[in-house]
């Protein structure tokens, strides 16, 4: 591959680690103690009211969450022009609230070009994500997006408010779609979305899809799955997986978070 053609790809999948660094672990959400274990149901709540506490709790995370560790593996697969590619990388994640994170690359395999100039990218447009200036134009509230309670879901795992979200402006890290929130914790569980801006315009459609689990008293990312279509053919899936979640305080305890 000459040197025109590694560029054109770099160029595409940055566009895909852009659209991947969006919403990660920025979104973790206290629990309500006071709310029931047990999954009975849903209030009849509008999606105003739905949205406020969710606000409310999504509020509470900076006094809450002093910090965690965890582990999280990178899978990056892409196929098409100019030729198929694939990596995979092993991170180590240190969080320090309100806006600190630390990234130690534990292993590294594959394809030395989408790990140099896409997944080491993927978590450098994280680092800049989580300022705080970048927290309050992209948080998932009124002044940034519109919501539309679409309707109710209940499942093993419990029952949840399905709304549809659409943001006001087109800021790179908002998105357009649904999300799942919990009916007892009001935290988002589930996201299923497009990004609100495209990226590039070589990218013709991406499909995010970011899934949440309870560990201690929060929620945090699980899994993170991006498929990315190239209007020249190609198309790219990214799948990051969270797994070792370690939670700062007196109540510290480790907790796998397997992504399948």
């Amino acid at each position: 591959m000459n040197l025109s053609r590694k560029e054109s790809l770099a160029t595409l999948l940055l566009a895909v680690a852009l659209v991947a660094a969006a919403r990660v672990e920025v979104r973790a959400q206290k629990v309500d103690p006071g709310a029931s274990s047990a999954r009975t149901g849903f209030a009849s709540l509008s999606s105003g009211q739905i949205v406020e506490r969710m606000t409310r709790k999504n509020a509470d995370r900076a006094e809450a969450l002093r910090g965690f560790r965890g582990t999280r593996s990178y899978h990056l697969e892409y196929k098409g022009f100019p030729g198929n590619r694939e990596a995979q990388m092993m991170v180590n994640v240190d969080y320090q609230a309100p806006d600190h994170k630390e990234f130690t690359v534990v292993s590294q395999s594959g394809s030395k070009l989408l790990i140099d100039r896409v997944l080491k990218k993927l978590l450098e447009s994280e680092r800049e994500a989580i300022s705080a200036e970048n927290r309050a134009r992209t948080a998932l509230t009124t002044d940034n997006y519109s919501f539309i309670l679409k309707g109710y879901e209940s499942s093993s795992g419990g029952a949840a408010y399905v709304l549809e979200v659409e943001p006001k402006t087109k800021n790179k890290f908002l998105y357009s779609g649904k999300i799942w929130v919990d009916a007892n914790d009001f935290a988002v569980t589930r996201i299923e979305a497009e990004p609100a801006r495209n990226p590039s315009f070589w990218i013709k459609k991406t499909e995010i899809r970011h899934v949440y689990r309870k560990i201690d008293e929060f929620w945090l990312p699980q899994q993170n799955y991006t498929v990315t279509m190239v209007r020249l053919g190609g198309r790219a899936h990214l799948t990051s997986d969270y797994q070792d979640y370690r939670i700062a305080g007196d109540r510290s305890r480790t907790q796998s978070s397997n992504a399948r």
